[in-house]
């Protein structure tokens, strides 16, 4: 399938999802958030991808939300205003659902950031399980800019991310958080000097994942966001039936077979 808001490669076990409208610098104008949801829900569903890369070309990761489409969206000024915001609740929940399926999705995503990251786009990396950056990389949360509330993910995920107070300053004021820092606070897992640097570690992480037990790897996905929702028993209690119910004795086999004898597992993929 082709997409328009981006390019799709599945190569060696991993997907590489690549935003590919330099010229906005990469603005999410409307065609990307069904297309964003439809390339997710379609990985998630493929037994043959483990591990998905976000990536971007040119200057910009993403300038966020396309300010044309996002003037689209606004409520219509001529009808009953309780109706009028019913719509809206229901497009931003539209939009919402694009980086749910990030979030949701089977296999790890790998966020490789160069450039600016705005608005959205903050929504979109945050919705990814680990962030690498370009040393000159930075983020911003937008929306506070522009007199709104960011309502796209950014103010519900990003505080499990960095300390609090980190992130109230960075949602009360839309500074930009660099690279640097964002490293420092946990955001970012590494940096890289350039983006042919970033891409080819992201590229290795990614290879790294690929290698393990498609299996384990999604359990391991599948507790760490039920950890960051429910308490510590809950967590406890979920993995203990997951365990009990899913673990693969044919994979732990081969794991402990390859490490004994120093070579490579060969695990199988999971079924449609």
């Amino acid at each position: 399938m082709n997409y328009t808001s981006f390019t799709l490669d599945i190569t060696d076990h991993i997907a590489t999802i690549t935003l590919n409208n330099p010229e906005k610098a990469n603005a999410l104008a409307e065609d990307f958030w069904t297309e964003c949801r439809e390339v997710f829900e379609r990985i998630t569903e493929d037994p043959d991808v483990r591990v998905v890369i976000m990536a971007s070309t040119g200057r910009h990761f993403t300038s966020g939300i396309d300010l044309m489409y996002l003037q689209s969206l606004l409520p219509q000024q001529d009808v009953d205003p309780a109706r009028a915001m019913d719509v809206m609740r229901r497009k931003i929940k539209f939009l919402q659902a694009a980086f749910e399926a990030i979030d949701k999705c089977r296999v790890p995503v790998l966020a490789a950031v160069q450039g600016g990251c705005f608005g959205a786009g903050v929504d979109l990396v945050s919705a990814c399980d680990i962030r690498y950056a370009c040393q000159d990389s930075f983020f911003i949360i937008q929306e506070i800019n522009i007199g709104m509330v960011a309502d796209l993910g950014t103010l519900q995920r990003m505080p499990g991310q960095i300390p609090d107070g980190l992130m109230r300053e960075l949602a009360y004021t839309g500074r930009k958080y660099p690279a640097d820092e964002a490293m420092a606070t946990g955001y970012v897992t590494h940096l890289s000097p350039d983006h042919a640097g970033l891409m080819s570690h992201v590229r290795a992480i990614a290879t790294r994942i690929a290698a393990q037990s498609p299996l384990a790897i999604s359990g391991s996905k599948e507790m760490i966001n039920h950890a960051r929702d429910h308490s510590l028993a809950d967590g406890l209690d979920y993995i203990a039936s997951w365990n009990a119910g899913m673990l693969s004795l044919p994979d732990v086999m081969k794991g402990a077979t390859a490490a004994l004898s120093k070579s490579k597992a060969q695990f199988d993929d999971l079924l449609e």
